[in-house]
């Protein structure tokens, strides 16, 4: 139980490698206050946990969302001890096919939507004295691939962003970290657009690109957010840890 008597805030937590987080860390002992756009989402994820879980709707790029959530998170469980800023979009192209609105809706989701949900969660980890955030990264941020540059661009704010925050938060005892995962089985390429003969092909090509030989699993990437979020990491912050099968060593390809 490793968080045991813990509360725990994860976005995009209805499905994936979201929801793969709130079922472990309930399993350890959290309580879960559940964040995503899809309500019947984020109610099946609650049903799936063993403990204490609130749900409640709404979008990281609105800030008003953010500040909601932690103040509905501090009504429910009396504060907070873990933030995972997981959720996150996918989109293709590049500058010859540059599309701002696609442009946008990464810079929104991705960049802005982890500064807003934590700008209005540092506080109640302040308050507690300490605890741990968790940023959900990419492969793709410390690496480029060819049509994806607003992906690429995202996540790799993403590490900034992570290693800034560790250095700024670090004296109030708040530990934050990033899992830079490669390809995971979830419904993210989906819902960036690929449809189910294209998502079938690319996961098959992926296990040529991955040293292991194969994709990943959401269980395999929470086991790292458990780490980041339990007692054992107290004293490991800034870190940008790829969970990825070896992906980020490979060449290009």
């Amino acid at each position: 139980m490793k968080l045991k008597d813990k509360v725990a805030l994860v976005t995009g937590a209805g499905s994936g490698i979201g929801r793969a987080i709130a079922e472990l860390f309930s399993a350890e002992g959290a309580s879960l206050f559940l964040t995503g756009r899809r309500r019947e989402a984020l109610e099946a994820t609650a049903k799936k946990l063993k403990g204490r879980a609130v749900v409640s709707t709404g979008d990281v790029r609105n800030p008003g969302d953010a500040d909601r959530w932690a103040t509905e998170c501090e009504k429910a469980f009396g504060g907070l001890d873990v933030l995972v800023n997981n959720a996150g979009i996918i989109g293709s192209g590049g500058i010859l096919d540059f599309n701002r609105e696609k442009w946008r809706a990464l810079m929104d989701t991705n960049i802005e939507g982890v500064i807003e949900v934590t700008r209005a969660c540092a506080p109640l980890l302040v308050k507690r004295g300490g605890g741990a955030i968790v940023n959900m990264g990419s492969v793709t941020g410390i690496r480029p691939y060819s049509g994806l540059l607003g992906y690429c661009v995202s996540k790799a704010a993403v590490n900034m962003i992570t290693q800034s925050l560790a250095m700024e938060l670090a004296p109030k005892n708040i530990t934050v970290n990033s899992i830079l995962p490669g390809v995971v089985v979830s419904d993210l390429h989906r819902t960036g657009g690929m449809d189910e003969a294209a998502y079938a092909a690319f996961l098959d090509r992926s296990k040529t690109t991955h040293p292991m030989g194969r994709v990943g699993t959401p269980e395999e990437v929470a086991e790292a957010a458990l780490y980041f979020a339990s007692p054992g990491a107290r004293w490991t912050t800034g870190v940008l840890l790829s969970v990825d099968g070896g992906r980020a060593l490979t060449a290009a390809r």
